[in-house]
């Protein structure tokens, strides 16, 4: 869906961390909500949402810290991984309040 290594410097990241911008893999870009970051066995990811399509389905990437203050995003492309990785997300879901998370803040 997108192409590997979507670079975010440590400036970038965490002035946007409520969003980062995909580049696909026709060159156009997706601008995505960032749900969460966890992990999951030895590695970390990063669950998105479109910001175009809120209903639609979370999009899971490797979040990779390089140590230089740069992350990358990186597809999953096994799908034993990608199981993994939807369930320990899924798991942080049910553990987090949905409605505090996603809820109405003018409420």
């Amino acid at each position: 869906m997108s192409d590997k290594n979507n670079n975010l410097n440590e400036e970038e990241f965490e002035e946007e961390f409520d969003q980062v911008t995909l580049t696909l893999e026709d060159g156009s870009e997706m601008t995505c909500d960032v749900i969460a970051i966890f992990p999951c066995g030895e590695r970390d990811y990063i669950a998105l949402l479109p910001e175009n399509d809120p209903d639609g389905d979370f999009l899971l990437y490797r979040f990779i810290d390089n140590g230089d203050g740069n992350y990358d995003l990186d597809d999953i492309g096994d799908d034993e991984e990608f199981e993994a990785a939807s369930e320990a997300f899924d798991e942080l879901m049910d553990n987090e309040d949905y409605d505090e998370m996603f809820g109405d803040e003018d409420e």
